[in-house]
């Protein structure tokens, strides 16, 4: 393989991605009008929505940053890949164990547990590829002589964490931890929280990677800020799962230093955006207005979502939240207001560094509805969340059926606002798909040999 098509490995990373967030989000529209409507395709999916929902969503995150990783090192940091037929091993691996696991959910064949409900044995090939991108990466990080920035630290911490926890989250298969019902539950809570820092750890450090390119200041990613973030983040990822345990009879201690360390990693992040925005040039704006204009997204998320956070940290609050629609615009706030945005500021980013100006430019205009549509609508998806919970936290009748009745109104603002973020982004995803093919196309031009 030559290295033009090793190099671009990751933008097909990125374009699968893509497609797993365009999936996503209609089963998440469909999942939303089946609160609402239960008979809705309720022999074609009830029972899947929110597997297909959850697995394509993490499958987007994983993709584009992983994506990401193998495009930036080689195209803009100057490391040429160890392996690239390692890169295209784990593209494929990844891709086929996908298509199967989406089979064994539309065929109803279940075996895992919460983000993993697809067969056991379907994780061995996930497993391994991952130890082929991390041999890949760190051995590919061995040719630079510099002091590492801080997102090559984030980038291999988040490799290496996801290979633990993601072991951890199938120790429910020991009769150890299966024969107890506060053990599993405790230790499944444990590896799915710290699953969710070590892909954090993929996109902050993409976050810093792009903001940094953007300013055209190095410094930015060996600040002590920037380390700060690393270093909190990688003890929010080992401690700050805590704050799942306030159900889980647990010690006091725990919760405590749970509520304690649980949201510092947002802060700082949402502090080194706002400085970064602070510190560009008109130009720089101009020229990657795009990406720039997720991150800045992704900077407002930030606030919005740890506001949120420190509430539901609070041992009284989180009695009242846990468990409910609250939870849900938690989550949602992170992986699309926060996540997303952050990824989608990736995959601009490298479309304005790999295509001519004039090339992308006349999508502009369609990008700013697709984005403030997903925005805007996310905004009213989350109140309304927010709203439901409240309704079914609160709730103190007999009924179950009662409590659904009264909060109708909120779960049918919540769907519709659904429908218009899952447009929304479709306008962004099919610009940003087709855009990245015309990156794969040209450089398969450029890489034909000479004509005698």
């Amino acid at each position: 393989m030559n290295d033009t098509a090793g190099n671009l490995i990751g933008i097909r990373f990125m374009r699968l991605g893509l497609l797993a967030l365009a999936a996503g989000m209609l089963f998440g529209v469909i999942g939303g009008f089946q609160f609402l409507f239960p008979e809705f395709l309720r022999e074609l999916l009830f029972t899947k929505t929110r597997p297909l929902h959850v697995s394509m969503v993490i499958a987007w995150i994983f993709l584009a940053a992983v994506g990401g990783i193998y495009l930036h090192l080689p195209r803009r940091c100057g490391l040429q890949l160890a392996s690239a037929t390692a890169a295209t091993l784990h593209y494929w691996t990844f891709l086929v164990t996908g298509l199967v696991i989406l089979g064994c959910y539309l065929g109803g064949r279940f075996g895992g547990r919460e983000y993993f409900e697809y067969p056991v044995i379907l994780s061995v090939p996930i497993f391994l590829s991952w130890i082929l991108f991390g041999a890949n990466y760190f051995n590919t990080l061995r040719r630079c002589r510099e002091p590492w920035p801080v997102y090559y630290w984030m980038w291999g911490t988040g490799i290496i964490f996801f290979l633990i926890t993601f072991s951890e989250a199938y120790l429910w298969l020991i009769p150890f931890f299966r024969d107890n019902m506060v053990r599993e539950i405790t230790v499944q809570w444990k590896s799915y929280g710290a699953l969710t820092g070590s892909w954090n750890m993929l996109v902050y450090g993409t976050a810093i990677f792009v903001a940094s390119r953007i300013s055209e200041d190095p410094g930015m990613a060996r600040s002590k800020l920037a380390y700060s973030l690393y270093f909190l983040g990688l003890f929010n990822l080992m401690f700050g799962w805590a704050h799942h345990m306030y159900l889980v009879p647990s010690a006091t201690w725990i919760r405590t230093f749970a509520y304690a360390v649980s949201m510092t990693e947002l802060l700082i992040l949402g502090k080194i955006l706002w400085d970064w925005r602070a510190s560009l040039q008109e130009y720089q704006v101009h020229k990657y207005c795009n990406a720039y204009r997720f991150l800045f997204a992704a900077d407002i998320w930030v606030f919005v979502n740890l506001v949120l956070a420190l509430i539901i940290s609070v041992p009284a609050f989180n009695l009242v939240t846990h468990g409910t629609h609250i939870t849900v615009a938690h989550a949602m706030g992170s992986t699309i207001g926060i996540n997303t945005m952050i990824l989608l500021g990736s995959v601009f980013y490298v479309i304005r560094e790999e295509l001519p100006q004039s090339v992308h430019a006349g999508s502009n205009r369609y990008l700013a509805v697709g984005y403030w549509t997903a925005n805007l609508s996310l905004a009213v998806f989350f109140m309304a969340l927010i709203a439901a919970g409240l309704g079914r936290g609160l709730y103190e009748g007999p009924a179950f059926q009662d409590m659904m009745q009264s909060i109708r109104p909120a779960i049918m603002v919540f769907a519709i606002a659904g429908i218009a973020l899952m447009a929304g982004l479709w306008i962004v995803i099919w610009h940003a798909f087709r855009l990245l093919g015309l990156v794969l196309s040209r450089n398969a031009v450029a890489a034909q040999p000479e004509p005698a």
